[in-house]
């Protein structure tokens, strides 16, 4: 594949095509901020989200969104789990039949439980659907650093396809036919950083992160397993590969969402100071709801919810999960 569109300037976003560009592809980035536009196109910086990274001048930038995708051999959807739907809705009568769309961003969406590729089923049922995730922070991937994450796709065809269109020498996707696997890795990871934030900030310890991490990601697992996921796909990069990442470092935007929960400030205050979306915050909920359809138990997502949204204190939840019967380990 020669032409790819990436949908959302986010960092994550012009990181990817920025990769995609660097690799050769004429690549498109449709831009949601009109003042960016003229600055991706002239001065070749994001500043807004990006500011640190000298854009590849094989990408172009657009305001609009059918201009984006025309002619495109496949999409990059690096939109916000929370906007996904509605951006679909406008892409319905534009987007041609069969044209792969691969979903880059992580998360649930709160209303209705919806994994991101039941929305593009939904929304955009003449797409293919893909799901890129793993273990990612923006600024190092677009700076060539070693990269490696996980490519989904029920069509092993097209899937392998797409890993060699995007695959470069540092940048570097293992093929997955597991979707719903790999989703759950990418969303409940970003709950799960919020709570090892938490630890962090309350100084438990590094005994209590690691605990924290290694039940996180069991409860990752029961929940993708449930909802028809493959549980050796959680071990791989798009789910303890990502949830290493995202839960000891100061880069994740959840991490330090929860350190600064742990510290005692309010969630409302620690929004109010971040310009990027955190969104372990909005998922938390969403995550809970659709456990309970397939009654999966989620103590440490309940907990945190319960501390972002329901004001009960840290102190209080960690002595309920302290409280829980000892059990076997599975």
């Amino acid at each position: 594949m020669k032409k790819i569109s990436v949908l959302g300037a986010g960092a994550w976003g012009t990181a990817l095509a920025n990769i995609a560009a660097d690799n050769g592809k004429d690549v498109t980035l449709w831009v949601r901020e009109k003042e960016l536009v003229d600055e991706i196109q002239n001065k070749k910086h994001n500043t807004l989200f990006l500011p640190d990274i000298l854009l590849n001048e094989n990408i172009k930038p657009t305001n609009d969104q059918a201009q984006a995708i025309l002619n495109a051999e496949a999409v990059l959807m690096v939109i916000p789990a929370q906007y996904l739907r509605s951006a679909c809705k406008n892409l319905h009568d534009l987007w041609p039949k069969g044209l792969p769309a691969v979903i880059c961003a992580k998360g649930i969406e709160q209303n209705t439980g919806a994994l991101l590729s039941e929305i593009l089923e939904e929304e955009l049922p003449q797409a293919q659907i893909a799901v890129l995730s793993g273990p990612t922070f923006a600024e190092e991937a677009a700076q060539g650093m070693p990269t490696a994450l996980t490519l989904a796709c029920k069509n092993e065809k097209l899937g392998k396809e797409l890993v060699e269109t995007l695959g470069t020498k540092t940048f570097r996707p293992y093929y997955s036919s597991d979707i719903i696997g790999v989703q759950i890795g990418g969303a409940v990871k970003n709950v799960m950083a919020i709570a090892a934030g938490i630890v962090a900030g309350k100084k438990l310890g590094d005994n209590a992160r690691a605990a924290l991490i290694t039940r996180g990601l069991a409860e990752i697992s029961r929940l993708a397993v449930a909802l028809g996921g493959q549980a050796h796909t959680l071990m791989g990069l798009s789910g303890l590969g990502d949830l290493v990442l995202t839960a000891n470092s100061t880069q994740s935007r959840n991490f330090s969402v929860g350190i600064e929960l742990g510290k005692g400030r309010k969630l409302e205050d620690i929004l109010a100071d971040k310009k990027t979306v955190a969104e372990g915050v909005f998922t938390a909920q969403a995550v809970l709801d659709r456990a309970a359809k397939v009654k999966v138990e989620m103590p440490i997502c309940e907990g945190l919810s319960k501390i972002m949204h329901e004001n009960v204190s840290v102190d209080q939840v960690i002595q309920s999960l302290f409280a829980r019967p000892f059990k076997k380990e599975a």
